[in-house]
């Protein structure tokens, strides 16, 4: 394997180093440059064949199509790898069910310490196996989708509505919450979108709102969709809201089994069961609440619509979920004038989050934060492999995942409701800093694993990154600071260049 001299390894660190420091900010999308760095933001990474298409068509006809994507068609390879996934093929219902009779068989039957030890093993492993399943599924999804916006809005959205696949048996539930929740209303309204993590299994267990009943009242999913999902912990809400509305909340929760409860005579037309979804009228309270000022009717599940409709359109929500965007997409501190009209546009469109995103990204504001804005780790493994390998399509997405790991921002991995921090403040850290440098040597010396499989008989197919391309000439060179291109210019080979190029600071930024 080609090693870089320590000189140069210090040569690149200290480039890392300048990443503090925020490029000049391109002209509008006119030039080569501009464009590629508008599609780097939209996109989960300007690569070749993105560059292409929108060159082609034009940008402004390029992001209409983000806005309103048709449904995405993905390279043959890479489709192949999804549909061979469990998580594919089998309904989640029956998946979790078939596990849960395995945990309780190995619980009941077994008397032998070191069976039950290796069968308590054997079902950990199914359920890390099938959240690898999911992470893998939408790794290739931001690699290869032509719907590059509706991507990184899952991403933004599982983040926004975050559950830790480590407690109970959420590895199992977390790629349907991705493919049934979140990914369909990315781009679609947000109170739609509230509805539907409200009613998945993985957010209810997550949050622990199947512990919520009548008489035993269990603030903490009442507080999360007040506090981070909707108004925000400036919004206006108290104590009391928070305890309304898990009164409002009681006796939603998660069936897992083939069963119905035996529901009281006089309420039994109110149960209801979708999936594994359930609201059980025997736990909930039917007494009337107070929310956000006003009465809300004691009468079973309506209430909870009720609750939600009342959220959506208040005038805090459209701000906070405005704000959280522009940190995103524009700066860690946003125009306050581009939220305002951000949150406006919320409004008056009754949470369509197309609309809002297209006020945001035809702004002013937007053009002119144009290479500025730091990437997070998952950002920077999925632009890296993007940029380098563009339609080539890789066969094994472990090495993104221990990437990940190393870096604290593994899909699925944030353990509090918050999820991952989108300023650069969280990930810029000498240590981070170091990492990515390790990881653009691998990826830029062809040594990385991306085209390896696992198992006892690995395929593997050869896949040198030639980054030199037209895309280099034709407008990323044209963005890059003196110093990156006297770094590059003093390579001594294409693996060395590879390195220099991938962890240059405009490499860090989008």
């Amino acid at each position: 394997m080609h090693t870089l001299p320590i000189a140069r390894c210090a040569a690149a660190l200290l480039l890392l180093a300048g990443c503090a420091t925020t490029p000049t900010p391109p002209a509008p999308p006119a030039d080569p440059a501009a464009l590629s760095s508008a599609l780097n933001r939209v996109s989960w990474g300007v690569n070749l064949s993105t560059y292409r298409q929108a060159e082609k068509i034009g940008y402004e006809a390029w992001l209409e199509q983000q806005l309103h994507p048709r449904p995405a068609v993905l390279p043959a390879a890479a489709q192949a790898q999804i549909d061979a996934m469990t998580i594919s093929h089998k309904p989640v219902l029956q998946l979790v069910q078939e596990l849960e009779a395995q945990r309780r068989d190995y619980d009941k039957a077994m008397v032998d310490d070191d069976a039950k030890k290796a069968a308590q093993r054997a079902y950990q492993q199914e359920l890390n196996r099938l959240a690898k399943e999911a992470a893998t599924r939408s790794l290739l999804r931001d690699l290869y989708s032509p719907n590059q916006l509706q991507e990184q809005m899952t991403w933004f959205w599982m983040n926004h509505f975050n559950v830790h696949q480590g407690k109970s048996n959420l590895r199992a539930l977390v790629g349907d919450y991705e493919e049934q929740a979140i990914r369909p209303h990315a781009l679609g309204r947000f109170r739609d979108l509230l509805s539907a993590t409200l009613r998945h299994p993985a957010m209810i267990r997550y949050l622990d709102n199947e512990q919520n009943a009548a008489n035993r009242v269990n603030e903490n999913y009442a507080r999360e969709i007040m506090e981070l999902h909707t108004l925000g912990v400036d919004g206006g809400y108290s104590q009391g809201d928070v305890q309304q509305l898990a009164r409002i909340l009681t006796g939603v929760g998660v069936n897992l089994t083939d069963k119905m409860p035996n529901v009281r005579r006089d309420k039994q037309d109110q149960y209801l069961r979708n999936g594994m979804f359930e609201f059980n009228p025997n736990r909930h309270d039917y007494g009337d609440k107070v929310f956000l000022g006003q009465t809300v009717k004691g009468r079973g599940l309506a209430e909870v619509d009720e609750a939600l409709d009342r959220l959506c359109r208040h005038p805090a929500t459209a701000r906070y979920i405005s704000r959280k965007l522009a940190i995103y997409f524009v700066a860690d501190e946003p125009p306050p004038q581009l939220v305002e009209r951000m949150a406006a546009r919320f409004q008056s469109s009754d949470g369509d989050i197309a609309a809002v995103l297209r006020v945001m990204l035809t702004s002013p504001e937007f053009k002119q934060s144009l290479g500025q804005k730091f990437k997070d780790p998952v950002h920077y493994v999925v632009s890296a492999v993007r940029l380098t390998y563009d339609d080539k399509i890789i066969l094994n997405a472990g090495p993104m995942l221990n990437w990940l790991n190393r870096m604290a921002e593994p899909l699925y991995g944030r353990q509090t409701p918050d999820g991952y921090p989108l300023t650069q403040s969280g990930w810029a850290s000498p240590g981070q800093m170091t990492t990515r440098f390790e990881i653009a040597k691998a990826i830029g010396s062809g040594a990385a694993g991306l085209f390896k499989t696992d198992g006892a008989q690995p395929q593997e197919r050869p896949a040198f990154p030639q980054l030199q391309n037209g895309l280099y000439y034709q407008s990323l060179q044209a963005s890059l600071a003196p110093a990156t291109r006297q770094a590059l210019e003093q390579a001594t080979s294409p693996q060395e260049w590879n390195t220099l190029f991938l962890s240059s600071p405009e490499l860090m930024h989008r």
